[in-house]
């Protein structure tokens, strides 16, 4: 990156700064997201690599700025990571992980408060960036408060609450009144996220799987009535239905047709 960045180097590389590089950095988390999903540790290995490159190129600029440089950067995950794990780098024992998460999030508080931040402004949720997917807030969100014990007492509790949530929907909807309806929606969501949550299951993730699922199935039955020359258009609803249930007994969990099943 120095060569790149130096006299003689690449012309486009040399242009780049923080800003032209946020979509870059974004694009690369999400590739590396990808590649997870598709458990390929050569694909992973690769995405890393991108996603590293971001990390060096903003270290490179910041650098040319005089603010900091790659092993600042370094340096400074080093000391937070021995900062934030006492009980493995220092002396402290605790009884229970949830005990472990509590220290680790009074510890980052008192980080935030040697940052000179205002002691009456801090909030447990204060760390998580604004610009944060809405499905990826609400899942840190929850996680967060339910380490200093703000959470529902088990699933069953949180399956409640979503049935009370798409209650409080369909009420609304019964009222036709569009703002409720919007809220509720929201608030029904939230619920729902929170049972992946309360899982451990990363709800993202999840949801990938479920529409990729969906469109293997829809694909499927746009080729079935395809190959009788009709459209989905053209097709009621009870044929469409039962085609859709057929299909689910001959596509995988996945919505992959299995080896023995042909999609031609």
């Amino acid at each position: 990156m120095d060569t790149l960045r130096g006299p003689g180097g690449c012309p486009w590389d040399r242009e780049q700064t923080p800003e032209t590089l946020k979509a870059m950095l974004i694009e690369e988390s999400y590739e590396v997201l990808e590649a997870l999903d598709w458990s390929s540790p050569a694909a992973l290995c690769d995405e890393l690599g991108d996603l590293l490159l971001q990390i060096v190129f903003h270290s490179r600029i910041a650098k040319e700025r005089g603010e900091f440089d790659i092993d600042d950067v370094c340096r400074t995950i080093h000391q937070k990571m021995v900062r934030r794990h006492p009980h493995v780098f220092g002396q402290a024992r605790f009884e229970s992980s949830e005990e472990l998460l509590r220290e680790w999030e009074r510890i980052k508080a008192g980080e935030k408060k040697d940052r000179g931040q205002c002691e009456e402004r801090m909030s447990l949720l204060e760390t998580l960036p604004d610009r944060l997917p809405a499905l990826y807030a609400t899942y840190q969100m929850s996680a967060k408060a339910a380490r200093v014990g703000f959470d529902w007492p088990s699933l069953e509790a949180v399956g409640d609450k979503v049935m009370e949530e798409f209650q409080e929907l369909a009420n609304a909807v019964r009222k036709g009144n569009e703002t409720d309806i919007r809220e509720e929606i929201g608030d029904f969501l939230f619920a729902a996220i929170n049972v992946a949550r309360f899982l451990q299951v990363d709800p993202e993730t999840s949801l990938n799987r479920a529409n990729r699922k969906f469109s293997d199935r829809y694909r499927a039955l746009e080729e079935h009535f395809s190959r009788q020359g009709r459209a989905l258009a053209e097709v009621g609803p009870e044929e469409m239905e039962r085609q859709w249930q057929s299909q689910k007994q001959v596509l995988g969990a996945d919505g992959k047709a299995s080896s023995s099943v042909s999609r031609k």
